[in-house]
């Protein structure tokens, strides 16, 4: 797997339905597609989440590739989870070797599972492919808003998730620079078993913690130039307003929601 797979945190400009639509509705828009994700329960509910899924990438126009790729760095995630659960759930025995029994509950219950995952983290990226760390900061800040009440550093927090996400290619781009470098320079870090793998990427850790460090304090140090400060009185170049077709998706999607939750309750 190479570090340019990761593609968690990176933004594709666009003028797309998607793309056009509010921040905020899109954060409802995802928050319910989780849940519906985890209300599923048989053939008929994940085909539902799949296709409403499926029609929102090609909205987007987010080439599959994109979304393909990001997948890359979880794979390991998948296989593990996959085998736990063939393993691990009983039911009707298929095959059984040593002390693990393979089941047909245990196979059905591994691919919902994996294909739950796989479109969980893949509306998630579409997320943040189709939306501007900006306007996510300012999205999530509204959303949250409420909380202000209560004493929540609400805009510190939003800040602090958009800039996490905006610097993790940047992150990712620094450490294929450093492992490039670093592989001029004799080091090998694809032979052996995994341990010594993983004993190899040691020496990549204190350059990229100083880079990281010293990234950080750049962006300190311009924010404190430009006399930034969140909270109260802070103005906005761009507004937020929720126009019809928010308001369409929001209930589209709070509409799958429940329609999943209700036929997953019977089983389906």
């Amino acid at each position: 797997m190479a570090l340019k797979d990761i593609t968690l945190g990176q933004f594709f400009p666009g003028s797309s339905l998607i793309h056009r639509l509010d921040p905020r509705a899109k954060l409802i828009g995802l928050i319910a597609y989780i849940v519906a994700l985890f209300l599923a329960n048989g053939w008929l509910t994940y085909l539902i989440a799949f296709l409403t899924l499926a029609l929102v990438v090609a909205v987007s126009t987010v080439k599959l590739k994109a979304l393909l790729r990001g997948m890359k760095p979880v794979l390991f995630l998948l296989v593990f989870t996959a085998v736990l659960n063939m393993f691990y759930t009983p039911g009707t025995p298929l095959a059984k070797f040593w002390i693990f029994t393979i089941t047909y509950e245990g196979i059905v219950h591994a691919f919902f599972m994996v294909i739950r995952i796989l479109m969980l983290i893949s509306a998630t990226f579409l997320l943040t492919y189709t939306t501007s760390p900006l306007a996510l900061t300012d999205g999530l800040e509204s959303l949250l808003g409420p909380l202000k009440k209560v004493r929540v550093p609400v805009h510190e927090l939003s800040m602090i998730m958009s800039i996490a996400l905006r610097f993790i290619p940047t992150l990712i781009e620094e450490t294929d620079k450093i492992m490039s470098a670093q592989r001029a320079r004799g080091a090998d870090f694809d032979t052996g078993n995994l341990i010594q793998k993983a004993k190899a990427l040691i020496p990549l850790l204190v350059p990229l913690f100083i880079s990281a460090f010293r990234r950080a304090d750049e962006l300190a140090t311009a924010m404190e130039c430009r006399c930034y400060h969140g909270g109260e009185g802070r103005t906005r170049m761009k507004q937020l307003h929720y126009k019809p077709g928010d308001g369409l998706f929001i209930f589209a999607a709070l509409a799958i929601c429940v329609g999943i939750g209700v036929l997953g309750r019977f089983g389906w």
